[in-house]
């Protein structure tokens, strides 16, 4: 074996921050290139989930990557024919893992197909596996979030000892993620090994909740978004001073965000 093949640990260029070790917002222009067309005014369907499904390849790629358990493997090349040094040695993600990708409809549903149909390549497809939760914010009179409605949910089993991820575009408010991981934690389902949260943009508000409500949760984004804090905040590192960083509107949209996923990915106006 090629010593250089022993060791699969996974560098990960991300943002310095003060939110936490679970906290990882990814730094890659390119993503951030497609972000910017993905939010832009004039981007319809179907380029809204052509860009949706390119950039959580990449984050997948990122999370298994990091994430997985890893094992070494043996695998014979097609030069084993000709030479017994056809065989390739090295570290590679574990056949063994088994893993969930939840839906978290609807700007959660085109994020998590991906998943799964990626997943699927990547490990033997008994072990991979699509829950589907039917949510939607809860909103005042004012339209500001007040929590989550629950409508339905599709659990396809237990959840002991796999890796559970949660791949929905917005991070905002936190409220539907919070309400999403405790249906998995307070429905008998057994212990999972770690709960992802995958985003294109979230907020320091949203990581705030996540954190307070789910420290074990673990979040992985493409970008941070603190649109409406203070010049002098803007400045500073993030996370170092949470009370005074802002990236949510009145009625909890990020800023500057990318307008409503949900909406675009499904071509509807509310």
């Amino acid at each position: 074996m090629d010593s250089a093949y022993r060791d699969g640990s996974y560098s990960l260029s991300e943002m310095d921050h003060s939110y936490g070790p679970n906290a990882h917002i990814i730094k890659d222009p390119v993503a951030w290139t497609y972000l910017g067309r993905l939010g832009h005014p004039t981007t319809t369907q179907p380029e809204t989930t052509d860009l949706t499904r390119l950039l959580y390849q990449q984050l997948l790629h990122v999370v298994v990557a990091r994430e997985f358990p890893q094992v070494v493997a043996d695998y014979h090349t097609r030069m084993i024919a000709v030479t017994p040094r056809g065989r390739w040695m090295g570290t590679v993600i574990d056949p063994a893992t088994k893993v969930v990708t939840v839906d978290l409809a609807r700007a959660g549903m085109v994020p998590s197909q991906l998943c799964f149909d990626v997943l699927n390549r990547i490990l033997p497809n008994a072990n991979v596996r699509q829950d589907h939760i039917v949510m939607n914010r809860a909103t005042d009179a004012e339209q500001r979030v007040t929590g989550t409605d629950i409508y339905g949910q599709k659990i396809g089993g237990d959840v002991d000892d796999r890796i559970l991820l949660f791949p929905d575009p917005m991070g905002a408010t936190g409220s539907s993620m919070c309400s999403a991981i405790s249906t998995y934690k307070n429905g008998g389902l057994g212990t999972p090994q770690k709960f992802i949260c995958m985003h294109l943009i979230v907020t320091p508000e949203y990581i705030q909740r996540v954190h307070a409500d789910h420290p074990d949760a673990r979040i992985y984004a493409l970008r941070l978004d603190r649109g409406l804090s203070d010049p002098d905040i803007l400045d500073t590192l993030p996370g170092t001073h949470p009370s005074k960083e802002c990236g949510l509107n009145d009625v909890q949209y990020i800023v500057p965000g990318a307008g409503g996923v949900g909406e675009l990915l499904n071509n509807a106006e509310v």
